[in-house]
């Protein structure tokens, strides 16, 4: 293939930036257009996530393209959930039995734009800002677009089209409306939505709370989590349903209702949080969805990546991480099959759609398990045994979210597959009084292992593996 190919990636976001980056590094001319302007110049979060959750499969990519120690300065490590109940007890609840593994909270802000940085620095890429994309003719390889100030319209071309611009993709409206070829698409909505608040910082600079640690104010149909942020504060976000139950965003409608609902659900959370009501007012409510669909691609012209192709919620903290490893996922491909961009493009979406579609339904069951089971007995037995198991036989034995989180060489649906069997194992015979925490560590180990590998033949045997 000629590296001297013009390539327009449409989104200048992470997933954006870093491929900008990876594709400038192999050579190609790469034209970014990004619709809102440079956020190292603006602040643009406007109640976006300012934090995100980066793990192994997001490091992975950093290795990709040489930046891993630049964004570790931007990590604030995180080893567990600290769970919070109504009385203000807390309980931290570990991501893994190896002391090694952790995520981390990193500023959306700061990672977006070291990527954007880095990406600049290749003569062969150029980003533009304040351009919208309006619609993209497929067939063509061209993309018609707005810019913002002046409200001028233009046509730019290429050899190929990749689009990052996320769930509200202009590539992804064209595909779906332009009907020139059978595409598939879903959008489906929780029946919460999500607010940003914040701890601000002690007066001394420090954190009001643990540093170390995802926090979490679970309450069976709504929770509360918060992330720390390198100057002290922490990000918290409220996730709550739109109309049920006796509080919900359709009813928090006066600064009383709010301080009564977070006196009585998050006691302790509302004594760090003299700024709640201004915070709620001032912060916009945001839906949460899923967007599946296919292809991702026409032909050789164009290609979706990131969100735009599969944007799910936030619960396994693995969207970015996806994002970013689809990144990794085809530069993979594209070493393989460099030459023709339909035949690298359609291979990139074999190889990856079933990974993307697993990631967003782990997302899903995650969602409950956050918001519900964790406070329950039987799910924080199983995680004790979860992590003796990881501990004692680190070499043998990883949970489900260990798989999905730490194990950046077997693929979201690998991971789902297994692990669903695992918890299923666990949680059954903890039901039925086969083991408990008190048993020998290798007998537990012996009869999970056991029945893992019964339920998965199970599924083999109904077609679901």
């Amino acid at each position: 293939m000629n590296r001297q190919q013009n390539i327009l990636i449409i989104g200048a976001g992470l997933c954006g930036s870093l491929l900008a980056l990876r594709l400038g590094q192999r050579g190609y001319n790469v034209t970014v257009y990004e619709m809102r302007p440079d956020l190292r110049k603006t602040d643009i979060s406007a109640g976006r996530s300012i934090n995100l959750a980066f793990s192994d499969r997001g490091n992975k990519a950093m290795k990709l393209v040489g930046i891993e120690d630049k964004v570790k300065a931007l990590c604030i490590p995180m080893n567990g959930r600290m769970l919070h109940d109504k009385e203000g007890n807390t309980f931290l609840s570990n991501y893994s039995g190896r002391d090694y593994e952790y995520i981390n909270s990193i500023s959306r802000g700061e990672l977006n734009g070291l990527l954007l940085t880095e990406a600049e620095k290749h003569d062969n890429v150029t980003i533009h800002f304040n351009k919208k994309c309006k619609s993209v003719d497929f067939e063509n390889t061209t993309a018609l677009f707005e810019d913002y100030h002046t409200k001028d319209r233009f046509v730019e071309d290429a050899d190929a089209i990749i689009a990052t611009d996320g769930a509200g993709s202009a590539l992804r409206r064209s595909y779906y409306l332009e009907k020139k070829f059978l595409f598939s698409f879903s959008q489906d909505w929780l029946t919460h939505g999500y607010k940003e608040l914040s701890i601000l910082p002690a007066e001394d600079g420090g954190y009001k709370t643990y540093k170390n640690a995802l926090h979490i104010w679970p309450r069976g149909d709504f929770m509360l989590i918060a992330l720390p942020n390198l100057d002290g504060s922490f990000t918290v976000t409220l996730f709550l349903s739109y109309d049920e139950g006796p509080y919900n965003f359709n009813n928090l409608t006066t600064p009383e209702m709010v301080t009564e609902f977070f006196q009585k659900e998050f006691p302790d959370a509302l004594e760090l949080m003299p700024n709640l009501v201004e915070d709620f007012f001032e912060n916009p409510t945001a839906p949460l969805g899923t967007v599946k669909c296919s292809p991702w691609h026409y032909k050789g012209n164009t290609l979706l990546m990131g969100d735009s192709a599969h944007a799910i919620v936030p619960f396994y903290g693995q969207g970015m991480n996806a994002s970013f490893e689809d990144v990794v996922e085809f530069d993979a491909v594209l070493e393989q099959h460099e030459g023709n961009w339909e035949t690298v493009f359609s291979a990139y979406e074999k190889r990856r759609k079933k990974d993307t579609d697993a990631i967003a339904d782990l997302a899903i069951d995650n969602f409950h398990e956050m918001k519900d089971h964790v406070g329950q007995e039987i799910f924080q037995e199983k995680r004790k045994i979860e992590m003796a198991l990881e501990n004692t036989f680190p070499e043998d034995y990883s949970s489900k979210y260990s798989l999905v989180t730490f194990n950046e060489d077997i693929g979201y649906r690998e991971a789902m597959l297994r692990g669903r069997a695992q918890d299923k194992a666990i949680l059954n015979m903890l039901a039925d009084g086969i083991i408990s925490i008190e048993d020998d560590i290798n007998d537990i180990l012996d009869k999970v292992k056991q029945e893992t590998e019964a339920i998965l033949e199970d599924d083999r045997i109904a077609g679901l593996r």
